[in-house]
């Protein structure tokens, strides 16, 4: 018979005790096999989320006549975008509530818990009555819809990012824990896609202003019902167990108080991704419609062939850090942001036909990537298990509220006051703030508390 031994390696340091023979092999596989099956399951169901978040943007050019009539284009979207962005505003509500709980009670809780709330919010969307039904109750409705989708979105952030970092092993948590964007830009690229497949297939645009915008709610409810059930059988992550198991003092805003340099790091570097990404993705296909002057089906066409260009290159920039570090991906993102910006939204205006606009949007997510590969990561990378959910999701949601959120609205006002060029320094200066904190900060690959508060609890 093959003696047992417990592996100590870095690997088994980071996500729970590996037992294993002398041969190895398939206990080996077996503990990978497993890991590999949680972290998918774990990105389907943040997948389902930010689909069902990200149609509210994929499709209101098309409702935002439902529920504010009587407005050029250009208010109308503003107004649905004023909506998108209230909708952020209570994500941070949504950190501390699903931080606590998934600190509290486990990581799966709060994923559960979450992606419920979702489901709720995009039928009530679905559901929801039009102005000329019930006047100035319809928009209300559909605040209250999205501010139930914000709490949701606010809990899944830093819930998932936890989940997916504690479950990978150390020598490839880059590359594992960077599924949670290319989930997250797979949600949006669904959410286009099927916008793409109602425009060309099945539905006129009259028909997609009357009704054809809530099929996308319904269909994300039924996949938010699914992705509950498949959360279900999620493992809990062994950093959860094992800090439970000494009964550590879990979560909660005082203990979070505890580390105001690392939340003060989560805001900062927050603050220029989150708006670069909101940018590319939701603000783009406003821009490529109304300022660059591209039709409804090449403005859905490019923008969903730049997500799925982003989301390529999603595990390379995560498998890269795994390789040479955080922080140079994190410094090139945001030296590169804040010299390029400008001139890359300028050629995005003045693009001759969708190609041009790809390639142009293509050359950015090259930039951007930089950090949305690996913040996640990042951010878990700095707080302890005890207080990792709340600490990665509430400042995250700050920051997120007041730079993404308004992304939209700020991007649309400047449009309406004649002065567009003036949100391209905005995001300008803000991104090189995040190039400050980018420039002072450690390294957090060698400095991971997720390796440093793993136990091994596994006797021999």
């Amino acid at each position: 018979m093959n003696s047992l031994k417990l592996d100590s390696s870095p690997d088994a340091y980071s996500s729970g005790s590996r037992l294993t023979t002398h041969q190895g092999n398939p206990v080996r596989e077996a503990i990978s096999m497993s890991r590999l099956r949680a972290i998918l399951v774990g990105s389907a169901g943040n997948l389902v989320e930010w689909f069902d978040f990200y149609c509210y943007a994929a499709f209101s050019l098309y409702f935002a006549n439902a529920f504010f009539p009587a407005q050029d284009a250009t208010a109308q979207m503003m107004s649905t975008a004023g909506i998108f962005a209230l909708g952020f505003f209570i994500r941070p509500i949504g950190g501390v509530l699903f931080g606590y709980i998934g600190d509290r009670f486990g990581r799966r809780t709060a994923l559960m818990s979450s992606v419920l709330l979702m489901c709720f919010g995009s039928l009530l969307i679905a559901a929801a009555p039009t102005y000329a039904m019930i006047g100035v109750w319809s928009p209300v409705l559909l605040l209250i819809a999205r501010m139930i989708q914000g709490l949701s979105l606010g809990g899944e952030y830093g819930a998932s990012a936890t989940y997916l970092s504690e479950m990978a092993d150390s020598k490839h948590r880059g590359f594992y824990a960077s599924f949670q964007y290319v989930t997250l830009i797979g949600g949006q690229l669904l959410a286009l896609l099927l916008l793409l497949v109602l425009q060309k297939y099945f539905l006129s645009t009259e028909q997609l202003r009357e009704w054809g915008w809530r099929i996308p709610f319904i269909v994300g409810a039924v996949l938010a019902v699914l992705a509950l059930r498949m959360r279900h059988d999620l493992p809990e992550t062994k950093s959860f167990e094992a800090a439970r198991h000494k009964k550590t003092k879990m979560g909660g805003l005082r203990q979070l108080a505890k580390y105001p340099r690392e939340v003060f790091l989560v805001i900062g570097l927050t603050m220029g991704g989150t708006l670069a990404f909101y940018v590319y993705t939701t603000y783009m296909q406003k821009f490529l419609r109304l300022s660059v002057g591209l039709t409804d089906a090449q403005t859905t066409a490019v923008s969903a062939a730049s997500l799925i260009f982003a989301m390529c290159l999603q595990p390379l920039y995560g498998a890269l850090s795994d390789r040479i570090g955080r922080r140079p991906l994190l410094i090139g993102f945001a030296a590169l942001g804040t010299l390029l910006t400008v001139p890359i939204l300028t050629a995005i205006r003045h693009a001759q036909g969708p190609w041009e606009a790809f390639f142009l949007i293509a050359g950015a997510w090259m930039i951007v990537s930089g950090y949305t590969s690996i913040n996640a990561l990042v951010k878990a990378e700095m707080f302890p298990v005890e207080i990792r959910t709340t600490g990665v999701g509430v400042p995250y949601a700050f920051a997120v509220s007041v730079f993404g959120g308004t992304s939209e609205y700020v991007a649309l006002w400047f449009k309406k006051i004649e002065f567009e060029n003036g949100f391209y320094w905005y995001t300008t200066v803000v991104i090189s703030c995040t190039l400050l904190v980018c420039w002072f900060m450690r390294d957090t690959r060698k400095t991971s508390q997720i390796d440093l508060d793993s136990i091994v609890t596994h006797p021999e």
